[in-house]
């Protein structure tokens, strides 16, 4: 057990302040949407903090909805290793 709940599935969506995410897709485009309109969005940032697991998915979906993202490649360094990330940033202009 854990400090959230007594069970994995209890916990799925909750970020460290225990508020509750949808796993949705909808709902994890809107959030990384929402990031992009005020600041830049790494994988790894996505996954943290916004709880996107895959988000090169929804960023990809948001394309596809007519969304101007660009990807920039760099390289982040966790502390246990160096990895090569999707950094993401809406162009100027999109809403």
């Amino acid at each position: 057990m854990d400090r959230l709940g007594t069970t994995h599935a209890a916990n799925v969506g909750r970020d460290k302040a225990s508020k509750v995410y949808s796993t949705d897709t909808a709902n994890q485009r809107q959030r990384i949407l929402n990031r992009l309109h005020t600041a830049t969005l790494t994988t790894l940032q996505a996954r943290q903090e916004l709880d996107v697991m895959h988000p090169a998915a929804r960023v990809q979906e948001l394309r596809k909805q007519g969304h101007s993202i660009l990807t920039h490649w760099m390289t982040d360094d966790t502390g246990k290793a160096k990895h090569r990330v999707a950094c993401y940033v809406l162009f100027a202009g999109d809403q």
